[in-house]
């Protein structure tokens, strides 16, 4: 636990040990009797064995023990005869007439009553990651359980993860456990016993203040901080990110994001999509769409040759010239066994256009098997 949360523990223990202000100022102006589950406090009269009682003017004499004098014994080792201790009622006039309080339930209040101050506050605390789950860290603050979001992470935290394959997520969000982060609580819900933080507080504000310098269209100077699997990030300006999606990386098909660039490249990008304070960039926008060209070039029924560059689920992905592709679907084939057969990686082939759609930039094709020729 860090030192500003062991600060905070005491600051507390010592409220509901000693408490003053708010509280003795209500206790003053009241004389309604008090209720189960109200705050109240009074100075200790005596501290026996187990016990330790409370006076309560004009209400009668308060008693801690049994179990609640065990859940407090931390709080009560602290306490000596003339302390104002405030506590939370649990019985009113038991078979002997006392009121019985928790010291320990009062801690509570008290912790939850702290949370929604820090969230009116916008209170920055240095927490430690205890544990990670598929949604997001586990952190612990005034001996409450949090929960830290993925979505609330900073960009550099993160999981960069493609396809949000979960396992993947789960390997990166434990890679922060043990880490210090600096939070905000954002959700405060006693009741449920719910506690939610953000990592990124004012830096979040901060973000959607520079978005607002931009616009769609924007043509912009970067540099790559990140390369994954789905695509590179680029910096556009300090404290701003933008995402270059695979498929906006080139006309072409780009099967690794690695092989086209690596971190610290300068780039120019365009932007296409300005979304809650993230920004998608592409690369290809910038460059001439080769599918204007291939308008005027090609037309449906016309023979073609391509060169198979990929193989998926549908069938074979067949460029015939840079840029423009199309495919080949498995049902020609009967199954992929027999259309691998006939088709491999890297070869030329000649093909038939059954669909050309340049504004879509779609393409089909049926392959022309040579020994079918006439």
């Amino acid at each position: 636990m860090s030192t500003k949360t062991q600060v905070a523990d005491s600051s507390v223990e010592e409220k509901v040990a000693k408490k003053e202000g708010p509280m003795s100022k209500f206790m003053a102006e009241t004389v309604t009797p008090p209720s189960l589950e109200d705050l109240i406090e009074g100075k200790v009269i005596a501290i026996d064995k187990a016990v330790v009682y409370i006076d309560l003017p004009p209400f009668g004499t308060g008693i801690i023990y049994g179990r609640e004098y065990i859940n407090a014994r931390d709080i009560i080792k602290k306490v000596n005869v003339g302390d104002t201790v405030a506590g939370k009622v649990i019985a009113i006039d038991n078979k002997e007439g006392y009121i019985e309080i928790s010291l320990k339930e009062a801690r509570q209040a008290l912790i939850w009553s702290e949370a929604e101050d820090a969230i009116r506050d916008k209170k920055l605390f240095d927490l430690t990651v205890t544990d990670a789950n598929k949604g997001g860290l586990i952190l612990s603050w005034q001996g409450l359980q949090g929960f830290l979001p993925a979505s609330q992470l900073k960009p550099e935290h993160y999981p960069r993860v493609s396809d949000g394959d979960k396992d993947r997520i789960l390997d990166e969000l434990r890679k922060l456990v043990g880490e210090k982060l600096s939070v905000l609580i954002i959700a405060a819900i006693p009741k449920e016993g719910k506690l939610i933080f953000s990592e990124k507080g004012e830096e979040e504000t901060k973000k959607g203040e520079i978005t607002g310098k931009y616009a769609l269209g924007d043509e912009l100077s970067g540099e790559i901080t990140g390369i994954v699997d789905f695509g590179v990030f680029v910096k556009i300006e300090e404290g701003l990110e933008g995402l270059v999606h695979i498929s906006e990386m080139d006309w072409g098909l780009v099967e690794n994001p690695r092989s086209m660039y690596k971190v610290s490249d300068k780039v120019k990008v365009k932007v296409i999509d300005i979304k809650d304070g993230k920004v998608s960039l592409s690369i290809k926008a910038l460059k001439e769409n080769p599918w204007v060209d291939a308008s005027a070039k090609y037309k449906k029924d016309d023979l073609v040759k391509g060169v198979v560059i990929k193989f998926n689920k549908h069938g074979a992905l067949a460029s015939i010239e840079e840029g423009v592709a199309g495919l080949v679907h498995i049902s020609e084939f009967g199954s992929e066994e027999k259309l691998r057969e006939k088709l491999e990686l890297g070869k030329t082939y000649d093909f038939k256009i059954t669909l050309f759609d340049p504004k879509e930039q779609k393409m089909a094709l049926s392959y022309v098997d040579p020994s079918k020729k006439e």
